[in-house]
């Protein structure tokens, strides 16, 4: 995932600024103040990137956030199609991937995720049916 640059016009990659201090632990500014959340990975999350700009593809790396509950990457730019590596968010309850340019089939893998609850795929150039457990 790219972000465009409000004022250099650049894009960068998040995950270049972001991807080793995943591993354990997080830490969050917000007014001045430092907090610390361990072992992020392990508790409820809720990841809502959506109407940020990003454009790029979904990176299949997120399929490595096994608390996730709530991926909602919805109004951006993304293309390339859904990682099958999304199947590995076993606790998933809610997942919008709406309103980009997602193209491709949905992958067969989307089937295990028995927890989740809401599937929105719309406005994207997605082919063939949403499918089914065998």
């Amino acid at each position: 995932m790219k972000i465009i640059g409000e004022n250099s016009g650049s894009r960068e990659y998040i995950a270049d600024y972001y991807a080793s201090y995943y591993a354990n632990t997080l830490i969050v500014t917000t007014k001045g103040l430092d907090l610390e959340l361990p072992r992020l990975l392990t508790t409820y999350m809720i990841i809502d990137l959506s109407r940020n700009r990003f454009e790029g593809h979904i990176p299949s790396i997120i399929g490595d956030l096994v608390g996730l509950r709530v991926l909602n990457l919805s109004h951006n730019v993304l293309e390339d199609v859904i990682p099958a590596s999304l199947q590995h968010l076993s606790v998933l309850e809610s997942l919008d991937l709406s309103s980009n340019k997602i193209v491709g089939e949905i992958p067969q893998q989307l089937v295990s995720l028995k927890s989740l609850v809401v599937l929105n795929l719309s406005h994207n150039h997605l082919v063939g049916c949403i499918p089914q457990e065998k």
